[in-house]
């Protein structure tokens, strides 16, 4: 399973997807924008709401850029059977490529 979306990928195949948000909480608090329709979760309680996401829907979830946080959080969802993958370079990679992002 690719753990992995490019964001000019995305930007074509985001229908349908559930977008995860799972940036720290000081990263989230102090951050004015998201994807559209990105649900937050606090990376840090994530046996918390795990079982509350979808599991016959593909998520994609971001970070800031891509890195430790989104690894680890792919890494518990795919280990529970989760279609997941996370958007490479993090929200600022897709806003790097042209992805759109709204205010929150």
């Amino acid at each position: 399973m690719d753990r992995t979306i490019k964001p000019e990928t995305l930007k074509s195949e985001l229908a349908g997807k559930f977008v995860l948000d799972v940036r720290r909480v000081g990263d989230h608090h102090a951050a004015t924008d998201q994807l559209a329709g990105a649900h937050w979760k606090d990376p840090e309680k994530l046996d918390l709401w795990v079982d509350s996401l979808p599991q016959a829907q593909e998520i994609v979830l971001y970070c800031v850029r891509g890195g430790g946080v989104s690894n680890s959080v792919v890494d518990a969802l795919q280990a529970r059977g989760l279609n997941a993958r996370f958007i490479e370079g993090g929200i600022e990679g897709w806003k790097a490529a042209g992805g759109t992002v709204v205010g929150k």
